[in-house]
């Protein structure tokens, strides 16, 4: 039996704001066309971008027709909503990148057989418009007034020195435009998005009840963030993003794997498609056990598997086992594992020549990578067992790197402590 869509969103505590209460009976009346839009801002979306992905596969499960916009005109503006400051303008070259990047990413959550699923991309309609016609057509629906009133630009005019671009201003036009081609050409009756879209989507369906005297709605899902106020996704290294070369399926594992108890129940219902009762089952888990995480384990498991698939949720599970084992082997890992854990940690080359000789003296390595501020220092430490070299924990402060302390790829793994890494790189 397929899920409703609006009752399963509502027992997961996701929808936000919902245009017309008459939106559920028109969903349960037939088959609905819905579209959430992505700008494409970089050639990856980031975990950000992982609510809406996952309201339009279960939009898909519940019977019905997903559309993914990707913003391939609208991104050459820059959408105001939810910015302090305006966007930086890309070229038509990087935009085309990263649409394509997008694409890719986003054909891993539907399932596009047969027109059950459409990817477009708004370029390939807004590109064709003429200024005079759209303001006479489209820009004579849209009130001024009403427009400074809008949350996204409100905030832009109170806050920023110098308001709003008539650029950024016009974003609202061109996305109520995309809802109402969407509707003409497909039927798509709903838009959805995050609750920062709010006034770009009623002003679409505001447009649709105006030019065709039809009925449309809005419907908005809650903006994820961490308990601690935190931004959601956004770790000491910056965004963690759905591109295994921006964010390896490691690091990415080790995202979800972190989250904190507070957090992991609202992102195991907004992130993941678990029954309602194993969510309650992992809540029950949180208070009674919380020092086993099995609701993070659950967590990192199921959305590195959707966004990675199971070979690289295989390869981040095997490599967290080695890594977190204070007497586990690290030529257990496989040279792919080992680059995508370290992806990050600090690099640096070492020819193949020096190993067994005094250029590859394990003090002189700690000093130039910085694990440790000096020779002297590192040489005084290692007798305490802080140190590791390829898993193998080193106290010799005469020990020579060797070919035996070379890992799968050419890696040398130089630790210090729990968590300060060095990745030499064996290489001519």
């Amino acid at each position: 039996m397929r899920p409703d869509f609006l009752d399963d969103l509502q027992a997961r505590g996701l929808i936000h704001q919902m245009s017309d209460p008459a939106l559920a009976e028109a969903l349960r009346g037939g088959r609905m066309t819905a579209y959430i839009g992505f700008d494409p801002t970089a050639d990856s979306l980031h975990v950000g971008s992982l609510m809406q992905l996952m309201t339009l596969k279960r939009f898909q499960l519940a019977g019905h027709r997903p559309i993914a916009l990707l913003g391939g005109a609208t991104g050459l503006i820059g959408d105001p909503s939810g910015k302090s400051t305006e966007r930086g303008m890309l070229s038509h070259e990087e935009l085309e990148r990263n649409v394509a990047g997008i694409r890719a990413q986003v054909e891993r959550f539907l399932n596009f057989n047969d027109g059950d699923a459409l990817l477009l991309n708004n370029a390939d309609w807004l590109g064709e418009l003429k200024l005079v016609d759209f303001l006479r057509d489209v820009g004579k629906h849209f009130s001024v007034n009403v427009m400074i009133t809008r949350d996204s630009v409100r905030m832009r005019l109170e806050t920023r020195e110098h308001g709003i671009s008539y650029t950024e201003f016009s974003y609202m036009l061109l996305q109520s435009y995309d809802f109402l081609w969407l509707f003409d050409h497909y039927g798509c009756t709903l838009q959805m998005g995050g609750s920062d879209q709010w006034g770009n989507i009623l002003s679409g369906a505001d447009l649709i009840r105006r030019l065709r005297s039809a009925d449309a709605y809005g419907l908005t899902t809650t903006l994820i963030t961490r308990a601690d106020g935190g931004k959601f996704g956004k770790t000491e290294e910056g965004n963690v993003w759905l591109d295994p070369a921006r964010t390896s399926p490691y690091h990415f594992y080790q995202f979800w794997l972190n989250v904190d108890d507070k957090d992991v129940v609202h992102y195991l219902n907004s992130f993941t498609l678990l029954p309602l009762q194993r969510i309650r089952e992992l809540a029950d888990a949180v208070q009674t056990a919380p020092a086993q995480r099995e609701a993070q384990r659950v967590l990192a498991e199921e959305v590195t598997r959707q966004v990675h698939g199971p070979a690289a949720l295989n390869r981040a599970q095997r490599a967290t086992a080695v890594l977190f084992d204070k007497n586990a082997d690290f030529r257990l890992l496989s040279e792919q594992e080992l680059a995508e854990a370290f992806q990050g940690a600090p690099h640096s080359r070492l020819d193949p020549a020096a190993l067994g000789t005094p250029a590859a003296g394990l003090v002189a390595m700690l000093a130039d990578a910085g694990l440790y501020p000096s020779r002297g220092q590192a040489r005084k430490d290692l007798p305490n067992g802080s140190v590791s070299v390829s898993g193998t924990t080193i106290t010799d402060a005469n020990y020579v790197l060797s070919d035996k302390d070379v890992l799968p790829g050419g890696f040398v793994i130089l630790r210090k402590g729990r968590k300060h890494y060095h990745v030499l790189r064996i290489t001519s």
